[in-house]
């Protein structure tokens, strides 16, 4: 995007070349937006709080419908309205998705991997198949067959994965920790064969690409109205949430030198810390649940990266 644009064309701009998609849109603004405030919305209000990204009432109506069939939401009628709920499933799948997110600073690492073996001869091929791809999706990577492993998992999210697939108590799972005797080359050889950390590089370059210019009109002052905060607060992070989700979030000392992933954190926090506050009046001004519009967001809202911009400050160790 050229320099010295106004931030809503550089908004516009973007737009135009990167349009998303209804059913992932809705996925992203119901974990950044809705579920704070209760999780719960009319469709009236969020069929026009996406018109601004072009998407028409048609699509709105048939990427809900698509999402419920995946069981994120359960509908509700209220005389002719039509509300949208998370299920538990659903909430519980954005809490495991919000500590990746919305993350302040990686956590130390401690040298130690939960490797988990599914290849045991206990579980059927379609649980096998359904657990390694929940893993897969929590930053696993494969190490061999039926062998997966992460050096930083997040313990509450594999309960989750092993509780909600129904086979807690029949998978092994490990702690080790790294051996002094293994050489360094080594361990990057075995990282660089269980993530494509390249293409991963890749697409995070490009979120710092498109996002660059943005980050530098509000740092410098361009301050947007609440609509035009709300569409770079919810773009910023659809896109950083899309690749960061593929990222295993390696520690550092695992990591290449200059990792892009480490910018585009940077960029994101200092992008949504910006412009987290005025999208807020403007969703409250818009969207309506069951008892008229939607309450205040809940306190974990406000600890997103750290704390949000006009907010008292709050430690990193406060984050969800």
């Amino acid at each position: 995007m050229p320099k010295g644009k106004h931030i809503e064309d550089l908004v516009a701009d973007l737009l135009a070349h990167r349009p998303p998609r209804a059913k992932s849109l809705i996925v992203t603004i119901f974990g950044d937006a809705i579920a704070p405030h209760g999780g719960t919305v009319w469709l009236g209000s969020l069929i026009a709080l996406l018109a601004p990204f072009h998407i028409n009432e048609r699509h709105v109506r048939t990427a809900v419908l698509r999402v419920s069939r995946e069981g994120w939401l359960a509908s509700r009628q209220i005389g002719r309205r039509s509300f949208y709920s998370l299920t538990d499933d659903g909430r519980q799948r954005f809490e495991d998705a919000h500590r990746r997110i919305y993350a302040f600073e990686p956590a130390l690492w401690a040298g130690e991997w939960h490797i988990v073996f599914v290849g045991q001869g206990n579980l059927s091929a379609a649980e096998r198949g359904s657990l390694k791809r929940e893993l897969n999706w929590q930053g696993f990577g494969n190490f061999g067959a039926g062998v997966l492993a992460h050096p930083s998992a997040d313990p509450q999210a594999l309960r989750n994965v092993l509780n909600s697939l129904g086979v807690s108590g029949r998978v092994a799972i490990m702690l080790a920790k790294n051996n002094a005797l293994a050489s360094e080359n080594a361990m990057c050889e075995l990282v660089r064969n269980a993530w494509d950390l390249d293409s991963l590089s890749d697409a995070y370059r490009g979120f710092l690409d498109r996002f660059q210019p943005i980050g530098r009109a509000l740092a410098a002052g361009g301050a947007a109205d609440p609509a035009v905060s709300f569409l770079i607060r919810v773009m910023a992070i659809h896109e950083y949430r899309r690749v960061l989700l593929r990222d295993p979030r390696l520690p550092e000392t695992l990591l290449p030198e200059a990792w892009a992933g480490a910018a585009a954190h940077r960029l994101c926090q200092e992008i949504y810390r910006r412009a987290a506050g005025p999208a807020e009046r403007y969703l409250k001004s818009l969207l309506k649940g069951p008892d008229g519009p939607l309450p205040d967001a809940q306190g974990y809202f406000y600890r997103r990266f750290g704390g949000i911009e006009g907010r008292a400050p709050i430690e990193a160790s406060a984050t969800v």
